[in-house]
């Protein structure tokens, strides 16, 4: 169980390539980070997603913090021509 020392809180991908997905990540100082980068495949294409903090809760004793997806600072995810076909 966990109480308000926690040095870890969960991310929540909200929205993007990401959305659904959960992530445990330190404080930083006592603090989320406002800012932060997660590296994915997508289509087997490794990527670079940045997401913004948002809404904080607490559940269970964890702390909680909604990121959302800035895609002006992300690479691209649009799907290429599909190479595999012969």
């Amino acid at each position: 169980m966990t109480d308000d020392t926690s040095t870890e809180y969960i991310v929540e991908h909200v929205d993007g390539p990401l959305a659904g997905t959960t992530d445990r990540r330190a404080l930083i100082d006592g603090e989320i980070e406002q800012r932060i980068s997660t590296v994915a495949a997508v289509q087997g294409i490794e990527s670079i997603f940045w997401y913004s903090a948002g809404e904080e809760r607490t559940v269970g004793g964890e702390r909680y913090v909604k990121f959302h997806f800035d895609p002006s600072e992300s690479d691209p995810v649009q799907a290429e021509p599909d190479e595999e076909s012969l």
